[in-house]
């Protein structure tokens, strides 16, 4: 716990060098800022697209300052960085919810559930926190929307990293669940699926599954969750490929 709050001080005190491209006394300079939210927002489609994938939109690549700045938010503590990605990640929302804005109810940000283990190490659960950031973006510009913590892990998984396609889509298959009746939604919402990072598309479609369980299975407290979209800071471009729209 101390580890966590000296983290936290020393990231709005103390000087640091940019996370993106170390750039002296500045946590992201203006390059690696326009790198990660100052491009185009993009369809994102793995190769191959695990079924029940979604829609998913990505603000960035994941590769080089990109990939630096999320590794240093998420491994590192850096939670300085949280805003920069909380901005990307809202671009990517709008992007995968662009009718909301007509009075469809607010936009709910569900965050893929990051193992309990990972968050006790990291002290810190990145995607909620991103997500939380790019709720603060997206009512800054005048847009309704919430962070909804729904999906919980109901069984172990392995680390992901070095797993292949099959492998990492056997090994999130019936990992999640949506929170029990305790948990209420608003009458209507939009709901986007928000993580960090995309790689195979893996977790996201075990993720959508749960959601789409939750609101067409008979469960009426997640009426309006039978459709759902998804939003990330960044995809990985190989093996997936993005495209624009």
């Amino acid at each position: 716990m101390r580890g966590w709050w000296w983290r936290e001080i020393s990231g709005l005190v103390l000087p640091a060098d940019c996370a993106g491209c170390g750039r002296r006394r500045t946590l992201l300079c203006e390059r690696c800022a326009r790198v990660l939210h100052g491009g185009p927002v993009r369809r994102a489609r793995p190769v191959p697209e695990p079924a029940g994938l979604p829609a998913v939109h990505a603000a960035a690549a994941y590769g080089d300052a990109v990939r630096a700045v999320i590794l240093a938010h998420k491994e590192r503590g850096a939670m300085g960085l949280a805003a920069p990605l909380g901005r990307a990640l809202a671009g990517a929302v709008r992007a995968a919810a662009p009718g909301s804005a007509g009075g469809a109810g607010p936009l709910l940000l569900v965050p893929v559930p990051s193992a309990r283990r990972a968050v006790r190490a990291r002290g810190h659960d990145a995607a909620r926190r991103i997500a939380c950031s790019a709720v603060a973006e997206l009512r800054r510009s005048g847009r309704s929307a919430a962070v909804l913590p729904l999906l919980r892990q109901v069984r172990p998984v392995a680390d992901q990293a070095g797993l292949g396609v099959p492998e990492r889509l056997a090994n999130v298959s019936g990992s999640m669940r949506a929170r029990d009746a305790a948990v209420r939604l608003p009458a209507c919402g939009v709901p986007v699926l928000v993580d960090d990072v995309m790689t195979t598309g893996a977790s996201l479609a075990e993720a959508a599954r749960a959601l789409r369980a939750a609101g067409g299975g008979g469960h009426p407290d997640f009426p309006g969750f039978a459709q759902v979209s998804a939003a990330v800071v960044a995809t990985v471009p190989l093996p997936s490929v993005i495209n624009r729209n």
